[in-house]
């Protein structure tokens, strides 16, 4: 339930609740239940209200900082994104390049309703760069706002994904620190791996580049060719990055704070968040004063 919340889902799980406890007041039809159902919405809408405001604060009242000058601890960039070692993730149900992924596949049944039969989300570090400097981004345990959206129907199936992509512009809040690049942990197989995986998606250039007797096939010393190249460029990627004097890294505060990171701007990502707390406070309240009319409907129950 916390990492859900975590995950950027709290203020429609709240709101979900608030709506299932008014649903399950009117269906027991008694102003008893309907009583014990609105009191339960009180700490209820409190709570979702302080979790916003908490959110509008943060993003609100943390100035953005440059990579380059951003002082050790909480702090909010904006930059734009590109993959950690050259190869980006590529979207396991849209096979596109990304930096972030989160998806859903649901089925149809036989009723006509759709049941979800797999999801998943990535959780590799890339790198936001703003023009002062780097600084690898680690969305291990951060709340995704993303508004990147496809969704599609094939057969009885039906994909959705959230991508965050190279290019893009992205907002990230959390914990800043900066270590020595001796403390970067590479993998060259692994990022010759993602980086070949990368290079299969755009046919055109790699037959280009690796189909050398232009017989429209890659065969086995041909990829060869290519794997070997992949790691020259990976090689020399992870000599760039171990040769920088230190490597600025955003992760997951160790006290709780919020850890956010968003495609969004921050001014509508505090709007965002202060509209969610207008409406929880306007429940809250509404809950309170409808509680001493519900409990005098039949004279106190």
């Amino acid at each position: 339930m916390l990492v859900s919340l975590r995950r950027g889902y709290g203020n429609l799980v709240t709101s979900g609740g608030q709506l299932i406890l008014l649903i399950i007041g009117f269906q027991t039809e008694s102003a008893f239940g309907m009583f014990v159902c609105v009191a339960l919405m009180v700490p209820l809408s409190l709570f979702a209200w302080t979790s916003a405001y908490r959110r509008v604060r943060a993003v609100a009242d943390t100035p953005t900082s440059k990579i380059a000058s951003a002082a050790q601890g909480y702090v909010e960039l904006v930059g734009s994104g590109k993959p950690l070692a050259g190869a980006p993730l590529i979207s396991p149900v849209s096979q596109l390049p990304c930096l972030w992924f989160r998806y859903t596949v649901e089925r149809k049944t036989s009723d006509n309703k759709w049941v979800q039969e797999d999801k998943g989300e990535s959780d590799a570090s890339f790198i936001l760069g703003d023009g002062s400097g780097q600084c690898v981004i680690d969305p291990e345990g951060a709340e995704m706002l993303v508004t990147r959206k496809d969704s599609w129907i094939q057969g009885d199936r039906r994909y959705t994904q959230w991508l965050l992509i190279e290019r893009q512009t992205i907002y990230v809040l959390g914990q800043f620190a900066t270590r020595g690049s001796v403390d970067l942990d590479l993998s060259t197989t692994e990022d010759v791996r993602l980086l070949l995986a990368e290079w299969k998606t755009r046919t055109t250039e790699l037959f280009e580049r690796f189909d050398l007797d232009r017989n429209g096939q890659i065969d086995l010393k041909e990829w060869e060719l290519a794997r070997a190249q992949a790691r020259r460029e990976v090689t020399a990627n992870h000599r760039d990055l171990r040769a920088t004097a230190e490597l600025h890294v955003l992760h997951l505060p160790a006290d709780g704070r919020l850890y956010l990171i968003s495609d969004l701007e921050p001014e509508k990502l505090a709007g965002k968040f202060r509209l969610w707390s207008w409406f929880h406070i306007t429940v809250f309240f509404g809950a309170l004063i409808a509680l001493p009319f519900l409990w005098s409907m039949e004279g106190g129950f």
